[in-house]
């Protein structure tokens, strides 16, 4: 057993960030960069992970009810175009409030298709992901195009609904009162490990969007709803064996409707977000960019649990973040020496095990990254761009067994049926 499952799990994760931060500094220390563990990288990092988050977590619910939602990217798209329309109408408040109802009603048909018609969740999630640009691009020609700076493909920009700044450690306000900046001071030192673990955390606790800690709320809140309440009880039962539960007498159908609706609500909450000043300010079509379908492998990655999919999609922004803010491109060219050394690592894990098709295939690989970093000084930007879905690859082929999806997950359920 691994002799981190023992520890509590607020002092695992804690543990695991503290290791992560580690490597990261010993990297930036190798390669004489000052990016890897940059408050503004960390700051970043935040923001891009949060609509990859509430897409997982939105994949999340409805696999845990036992329905494949691979039309997340669809209600992403109807969440950010409803969202916009909220914010220029209504306020960003609203605007939120709308997209999240966007996204729902996109799920609706997700449910009403595959849990009361029986069709094929995959045909219906690839509908809905046809549909939805569709419908948000006629949209836009009737509204969009005749509002002041909007168009066809875009909205006018929109309004922040404000930032927040963690009072103590990193100098915000308490009542009027301009506190301490902690985290700062200890930057300040530069202090070995220390100012770079504070360096991280003061990225992540200055002018931080209201809406970006909302969206982080929801990783406890998940937890505490599928692992702490009758509902989330049921909902998993619909997803585990549905039949058990029908003999139970939990109507079924209702909890798979509850479960897809609330995937597309937090998706809908993610493209929302998209279209916030916090990554965008406006909407622009197309400007979801893969990201419900990234989610879904943050899903798959954080192995169907929800601080999982909260660290899977951070892993996932941070590349993204380091390469907006590494124009020079030298800081994400460390990355190479880290995927490296994490492969070697996974090589001999691998041999410990006996598993020596794996222990080789990483060792290879491991070496090709090692060999590229060492005959190279900067990296093109399409590597950061194809970096996470190289993670989810390197992830399903070393750890799949460790995976465990829900066991009637994708399942067609009819009530009275063994």
């Amino acid at each position: 057993m691994n002799p981190l499952d023992k520890l509590p799990t607020p002092v695992r994760w804690m543990a695991l960030t503290a290791a992560g931060i580690t490597v990261l500094a010993v990297v930036q220390w190798i390669t004489d960069t000052d990016k890897l563990t940059d408050a503004a990288t960390s700051g970043a990092m935040l923001r891009w992970a949060v609509p990859i988050m509430l897409a997982g977590l939105g994949g999340l619910f409805a696999e845990r009810a036992g329905v494949v939602n691979i039309g997340l990217e669809g209600m992403m798209i109807l969440g950010m175009w409803f969202g916009a329309w909220g914010t220029i109408n209504y306020g960003p408040w609203a605007g939120l409030l709308i997209g999240i109802i966007g996204g729902a009603l996109g799920a609706l048909v997700h449910a009403l298709a595959t849990v009361t018609f029986g069709v094929d969740h995959i045909i219906s999630g690839v509908a809905i992901l046809i549909a939805a640009p569709a419908v948000t691009r006629f949209l836009s020609l009737e509204i969009f195009d005749g509002y002041d700076g909007g168009s066809i493909t875009q909205s006018p920009g929109l309004d922040s609904a404000g930032k927040f700044t963690f009072p103590i450690l990193a100098g915000g306000s308490l009542f009027g009162w301009d506190s301490p900046d902690f985290l700062g001071w200890l930057v300040d030192k530069d202090w070995p490990l220390i100012g770079e673990i504070a360096d991280v955390a003061h990225g992540i606790t200055t002018s931080v969007s209201i809406f970006t800690i909302i969206a982080y709320s929801m990783v406890p809140l998940s937890a505490w709803v599928l692992w702490r309440t009758r509902f989330g009880l049921r909902l998993r039962i619909a997803g585990e064996h549905p039949q058990a539960g029908e003999s139970q007498g939990i109507n079924i159908y209702a909890y798979k409707y509850a479960g897809v609706i609330l995937s597309g609500a937090l998706a809908g909450f993610g493209g929302a977000f998209i279209a916030t000043p916090e990554l965008g300010g406006i909407y622009q079509e197309g400007s979801t960019n893969n990201q419900g379908f990234i989610g879904l492998a943050a899903l798959i990655i954080g192995n169907w649990r929800p601080a999982g999919v909260m660290a899977g999609a951070l892993l996932f922004a941070y590349p993204r973040a380091l390469g907006f803010k590494d124009l020079d491109g030298d800081s994400s060219h460390a990355l190479l020496l880290i995927s490296g050394a994490a492969l070697y690592v996974i090589s001999v894990l691998s041999y410990r095990k006996q598993k020596f098709t794996d222990m080789i295939l990483a060792a290879v690989i491991g070496s090709a990254s090692l060999i590229w970093f060492f005959n190279s000084e900067i990296v093109d930007k399409w590597f950061i761009s194809i970096l996470p879905f190289i993670i989810v690859l390197l992830v399903l082929t070393f750890f799949s067994q460790r995976l465990r999806m829900p066991a009637a997950d994708g399942q067609t359920y009819r009530k009275g049926e063994t």
